[in-house]
């Protein structure tokens, strides 16, 4: 593990200026859209039983009630329940992929953002992770380590740790990287995000 200093992040992804508006309607839209929404809750008319009067309508010296699902008792209906609906919303392509190149300019224009030669010949332990984190002065931090692809052991060692997360390049979205202080890029993670957003950016 070697932070490289040396590399230079190119300006038409990490030179563009934060639409907060933008990147605030990207990121509702992706927590809307990982809602199940499947919550569910009976009204009196879904519930069995309550059929009949509870007790006669006077005499008992006790509140007329008509069902024992009426809302107002134990067990009973629930009125205006959560019931199942969908969340979705959604974003255009364009938007998304500015939102997120907004929130990487942004954590780059305040020297946020590291770049590793490899994280891959890591053991799965915790201390050598966080011995790393700390060599570079984010043990506390909000991290976020970027991979090129699933690594077991580097997310064995980070697992314990509970101000790093471990993500991969092609799962990167403006909430994950605005949750964390600074990012710490594998030098073919970056690469690979690099040539995927200039892509995008000439398929336009």
């Amino acid at each position: 593990m070697k932070l490289l200093n040396d590399i230079k992040l190119p300006a038409e992804i990490f030179g563009h200026r934060l639409n907060q508006t933008l990147v605030w309607e990207v990121i509702r839209a992706y927590l809307c859209n990982n809602i199940q929404g499947k919550t569910s809750t009976k009204t009196r008319a879904e519930l069995s039983g309550g059929g009949r009067k509870p007790w006669r309508q006077k005499g008992t010296g006790r509140s007329r009630q008509g069902s024992i699902r009426s809302p107002l008792w134990r067990g009973g209906g629930v009125v205006f329940g959560p019931k199942p609906r969908k969340f979705q919303i959604k974003v255009p392509k364009k938007k998304k992929r500015l939102a997120l190149l907004q929130s990487l300019s942004y954590l780059h224009q305040m020297n946020r953002i590291k770049v590793v030669d490899d994280l891959s010949p890591l053991e799965p332990k915790t201390r050598l992770l966080f011995d790393f984190i700390k060599s570079v002065d984010l043990d506390k931090e909000k991290v976020l380590i970027i991979t090129e692809r699933y690594d077991r052991n580097l997310t064995i060692a980070a697992r314990n740790i509970p101000t790093i997360t471990v993500a991969l390049i092609s799962n990167l979205n403006p909430y994950l990287i605005l949750r964390h202080q600074h990012l710490i890029f594998t030098e073919k993670a970056l690469k690979i995000g690099i040539n995927n957003w200039l892509k995008e950016k000439d398929g336009d």
